[in-house]
């Protein structure tokens, strides 16, 4: 193996990122060179959610500015990078179209070589970056759009052992923020309001945590939230302290949920890897951020003798370095990849079954 400089390019739903990442994938662990992320939440706070074509116009209006300040504050050429990774999905469309055209022109500028990159992968692999986790490992992957357990082999070799059915944790989040008017992003919005609350207030469910296996629910818990709000509504109102309440429980049936399945999950790892010894447990997606998720799924870890590994916030959301990285350990192996857009594009290897995998097929 070698040491590799890779250039990642993001662009899947609301973050237009770029970043120069430097390191060797047969050791693991990474050097992040520079790391740009440019938001658009001020664009899409009057809608209450990501608008898709304001989402891919300004992709196409900031990539260029990424591109150009991730050079060089990572003070490297083009030229001299190995490889250009690109997200090709999952994600929106428009979103995807404008990263991988702007990869595109790079590559034939330069004569750089093009990585496709699955977004969920780029997620799976930051511990790796970070930390230099071995394989393998146990991957909780919880974010606005997926929320996935993963036996994680290497770049290309994931097993899913567990998922949502319906909602992922973050849209959850999203749609409790917006029914109780906190405004977006809703994941933070919730975490700040509940700091006041009384999480044991409400009697809110913790959806399948009477059935088998790894697989998660959200809507209802939703669905619960909303009816009590309602019921309050109806008997004179809401006060500060009942949203406070409800946030609370809330996060807190979330929780309870994820650390339930988690110990279920860690159950299976040792039935598949019986002599890992104390084998890494990582947690990465946006709602990897929230402190009272971390904070027990932490614990949870250390309880049942696996290394937790929670990467910086701010490589929890999405990001060019962890683009950029599994860009590189997929160039070192071999895996350039198809560089189609893909809004739905599975990151397992094994096939997903069942009434939650859509009318155009599993979005992971």
């Amino acid at each position: 193996m070698r040491v590799a400089t890779v250039l990642g390019i993001e662009s899947s739903c609301d973050e237009t990122a770029a970043a120069v990442v430097r390191g060797d994938a047969g050791a693991g662990r990474g050097e992040i060179l520079s790391n740009v992320v440019f938001d658009q939440m001020d664009l899409h706070a009057a809608y209450g959610g990501v608008v898709p074509e304001i989402a891919a116009r300004a992709h196409a209006e900031k990539l260029d500015v990424a591109v150009a300040q991730a050079l060089e504050e990572a003070e490297v050429s083009l030229r001299a990078v190995d490889a250009i990774a690109v997200t090709v999905g999952p994600g929106l469309i428009g979103g995807l179209v404008a990263g991988i055209a702007c990869a595109q022109g790079l590559s034939l500028g330069s004569g750089v070589p093009l990585v496709a990159v699955n977004h969920l992968e780029g997620h799976a692999l930051t511990p790796r970056l970070t930390d230099g986790l071995a394989y393998p490992y146990l991957m909780l992957l919880v974010s606005g759009g997926h929320c996935l357990f993963l036996l994680v082999r290497g770049p290309g070799q994931h097993e899913r052992i567990g998922t949502t059915i319906d909602d992922a944790p973050g849209e959850a989040f999203d749609k409790v923020a917006k029914m109780l008017d906190l405004g977006i992003p809703g994941g933070p919005r919730v975490e700040a309001v509940a700091k006041d609350g009384d999480p044991k207030r409400f009697a809110l469910p913790r959806p399948l945590m009477d059935r088998p296996g790894c697989d998660v629910s959200f809507s209802g818990l939703k669905t619960a939230v909303r009816m009590v709000r309602d019921d309050l509504v109806t008997k004179g109102g809401m006060s500060d302290r009942d949203i406070a309440d409800l946030c609370a429980g809330f996060q807190a049936a979330t929780r309870d949920v994820l650390v339930g399945k988690s110990r279920r999950a860690m159950a299976q790892f040792r039935a598949v890897f019986p002599d890992a010894g104390q084998a890494g447990f990582a947690i990465a997606g946006g709602v990897a951020a929230n402190g009272i998720l971390r904070g027990g799924l932490e614990t949870l870890a250390q309880d049942e003798g696996f290394d937790p590994v929670l990467p910086p916030l701010k490589l929890c959301t999405d990001n060019g370095a962890m683009i950029a990285w599994a860009g590189l350990e997929r160039h070192a192996a071999g895996l350039t990849g198809d560089l189609v857009p893909k809004p739905r594009f599975p990151v397992a290897s094994n096939p997903m079954s069942g009434v939650w995998t859509g009318k155009r097929g599993a979005k992971v």
